[in-house]
C-alpha cells in the first residue's frame, strides 16, 4: 500500500493496523523491517526551523508504487506499506514509513535500503526549508545517506 499524506501520522500504529488488517500475511512472514524518516533540524550546516513538501498527485504515487514493484522483482517481498507525508513539516516530524514484511531479514534489510535510496533520488517530492533567519531555500540535492 502506498499513501501520501498531508497530516501527522503514527508510524508505529500505521504497521499495526495494517500488519493485522493483512490476514494473507498471517503465518508466512518471518521478518518486519521499519524505516521511519522524521525532519531534522539542520541542513547543510544551518539550524532549519521548518519545511514545505510539495509532490505531484498522481505522479508521485505512481513513481512510489514503480520502486516497490522493482524491489518486488529483486528481493521476496510478501508486502510492503509506504506513507510519506507533504504539506509543512517541522523538526521531529514522521516523513516517510517503509514497512516490509518478507520471510527471512536478508530480504528485508536490503529491499528497504533500496527502496528508500530510490524514493530518495528518484520519487518527484520538492522541499522548501524554512531557516532560522525564516529565509526560504529549495533542497537541491538529498544527502548520501552517511554523517559526514
Amino acid at each position: 500500500m502506498i499513501k501520501v499524506v498531508a497530516t501527522e501520522f503514527d508510524p508505529f500504529l500505521e504497521v499495526q493496523t495494517y500488519q493485522q488488517q493483512q490476514s494473507a500475511l498471517k503465518g508466512k512472514y518471518g521478518a518486519t523491517t521499519l524505516f521511519i524518516g522524521t525532519m531534522r533540524d539542520f541542513n547543510e550546516g544551518d539550524s532549519v526551523k521548518g519545511m514545505h513538501l510539495e509532490h505531484y498527485p498522481g505522479m508521485t504515487e505512481k513513481k512510489l508504487a514503480e520502486v516497490v514493484a522493482k524491489a518486488q522483482q529483486q528481493w521476496a517481498l510478501l508486502d510492503a506499506l509506504v506513507i510519506h507525508r507533504v504539506g509543512d513539516v517541522y523538526p521531529d516530524d514522521v516523513l516517510v514509513l517503509v514497512a516490509l514484511w518478507t520471510v527471512h531479514r536478508g530480504d528485508a534489510y536490503d529491499a528497504n535500503r533500496f527502496i528508500m535510496e530510490e524514493l530518495k533520488s528518484n520519487v518527484p517530492f520538492w522541499k522548501k526549508e524554512i531557516l532560522a533567519d525564516d529565509k526560504t531555500r529549495w533542497v537541491a540535492k538529498n544527502t548520501d545517506g552517511y554523517a559526514s
